[in-house]
């Protein structure tokens, strides 16, 4: 593996941290409907918990409700029971077969805690960040002990870890900033 390598491959995997950040953060409930705010739920299926969106159609109907559209009618209650039973603290109301899920607004009290939450989110991409320059300090160390690189190579190589590792931070911050943002918008 050459210093090249490395760099190529801290970069990768500093992109998917992000990447996880992101996801995680679209999970975050803020005050606005966002269907990606039910990817978190499973539904009885057959005999099988399978993802919400395998068995229905999720949209938003409009800025603060979220409508599910089941794809098979006898899936109307068993919807609404998983909506009603997981963490996020939705009612969802069935209209016929289509099931209408209001976003409730949110207390100061709520905010707090959601902001509170993106920011340990975005606490935990920065240490995996942290934990991927360690390593691949440690990685460019090691072709320096075995010969296959020169310190100033060490030097130029651990500088530009450095420069991937602030970028991805920033990149982080900004994430988290937005969300902080969504969350006391409304």
């Amino acid at each position: 593996m050459t210093i090249a390598d490395i760099k190529k491959n801290l970069d990768a995997k500093m992109d998917q941290s992000i990447a996880a950040l992101k996801n995680n953060l679209s999970k975050v409930r803020t005050g606005r409907a966002n269907p990606q705010l039910l990817d978190s739920i499973h539904v009885e299926y057959y005999g099988s918990m399978v993802p919400l969106s395998q068995v229905a159609n999720v949209s938003l109907l409009d800025a603060r409700t979220i409508s599910v559209q089941p794809w098979e009618k006898n899936m109307g209650a068993k919807i609404e029971k998983a909506i009603r039973e997981s963490d996020l603290g939705l009612n969802p109301a069935s209209l016929g077969d289509l099931i209408r899920v209001p976003m409730p607004p949110m207390s100061e009290e709520r905010r707090k805690e959601m902001t509170k939450l993106a920011r340990n989110e975005g606490e935990a991409s920065k240490v995996a960040v942290r934990n991927l320059r360690r390593d691949a300090n440690e990685a460019v160390k090691k072709l320096v002990k075995d010969k296959l690189a020169s310190e100033d190579e060490q030097k130029r190589a651990e500088a530009d870890i450095q420069k991937t590792t602030d970028k991805h931070i920033a990149e982080i911050d900004s994430l988290v900033a937005a969300k902080e943002q969504d969350i006391l918008a409304i």
